[in-house]
């Protein structure tokens, strides 16, 4: 029985490295770079991410605007911050006897694994921790019941989309409408606990690696956020974090992680030529090229303690750094 539970837990655990690999692949093919021929990127970008029950034109379209905008504080798709005065005036849902724990350990390691097990879910369902104008002008979708403001990556009608968008994201239904066939076929095969041991297991990894790797992308004391009126293209692109995750990052991941500088830079370069990009423009950038050594894992969790929200450091300047305790604002070197 024991050697039976590590078995099914290496398997888990190596197959969701398999599967973020195949993630990412369908991320070159979102961007372009994964061939010459955009039908060919978006068969292939298709096919894999439905696999992976991830709707692919509909991130397509949003993750195009996290790199059109990134780190801005109003029009970027994913992990925009709190601002001090945000983080103070946010919603307290939490009794207040348990508001006496916030600030320990405990508390933030269930919070992180809620992080990394819902994230991704709550943002194809709900759009979370996107900018206030991340939206288009022209989405304007009434939603399936109606409602103005769905924001739902799975919904043809959702306000993310324009009109001449909606029949993508009914493509990329279909996509998932198939998988979960196979898969709903396979639990009839073998049953619901080994579907769940086979497919979601690995699933749950693929998800925990891709909240952490893109929250830890933009999300460091050294890295800055603007508002719409300091913001630039180029600034956006340098608020950008490369880090080193040895074996699985150079041969699981696709140096995702490694080399994410140079792909915020030019997007359409393939990951196979990302190494020797990087190693082109860190002369170039200097001080403005961020690399962080600190181990992948423990960075995350320091990480997600330590960086709560953020705050001007000059009033009225449009850039924000993190906030830490003790600290009024964090420049960026």
């Amino acid at each position: 029985m024991t050697l039976r539970i590590l078995a099914w837990t290496a398997y888990g655990f190596a197959q969701g490295c398999v599967g973020t690999g195949i993630w990412i692949l369908a991320h070159e093919c979102g961007h372009g770079a994964f061939s010459p021929y955009t039908l060919v990127n978006d068969i292939i970008g298709w096919a894999l991410h439905s696999l992976l029950l991830v709707p692919y034109f509909s991130w397509k379209i949003t993750h195009a605007r996290h790199h059109r905008y990134t780190n801005n504080t109003e029009r970027d798709t994913a992990f925009v911050p709190w601002t001090d005065k945000e983080y103070e005036g946010r919603p307290r849902n939490l009794p207040a006897w348990l508001e006496h724990f916030e600030d320990t350990p405990i508390y933030s390691l269930l919070s992180l694994l809620a992080h990394q097990l819902a994230g991704w879910q709550m943002y194809l369902c709900f759009y979370v921790t996107a900018g206030t104008k991340s939206r288009p002008v022209q989405g304007k979708g009434s939603g399936w019941f109606g409602y103005q403001q769905s924001t739902s990556h799975f919904d043809p009608a959702s306000s993310l989309w324009t009109e001449n968008q909606r029949h993508l994201i009914a493509i990329s239904d279909f996509g998932l409408l198939l998988v979960g066939g196979a898969v709903w076929f396979l639990s009839q095969q073998v049953g619901l606990l080994k579907t769940f041991l086979i497919y979601f297991v690995p699933y749950l990894w693929v998800h925990h690696w891709l909240v952490a790797i893109t929250y830890l992308h933009h999300t460091h004391r050294d890295i800055a956020h603007y508002t719409d009126a300091t913001w630039t293209f180029t600034r956006g692109a340098l608020s950008t974090v490369d880090r080193d995750f040895g074996f699985i990052g150079r041969h699981f991941f696709h140096h995702i992680i490694d080399h994410h500088v140079v792909h915020h830079l030019f997007s359409r370069i393939p990951f196979y030529r990302a190494e020797e990009a990087t190693d082109a423009i860190i002369p170039v950038l200097g001080d403005q090229y961020h690399k962080e050594e600190t181990g992948f894992l423990r960075s995350l969790v320091q990480t997600y303690a330590a960086c709560q929200y953020v705050g001007e450091t000059e009033k009225g300047s449009g850039v924000y750094h993190w906030v830490f305790e003790g600290e009024k604002g964090v420049k960026a070197e």
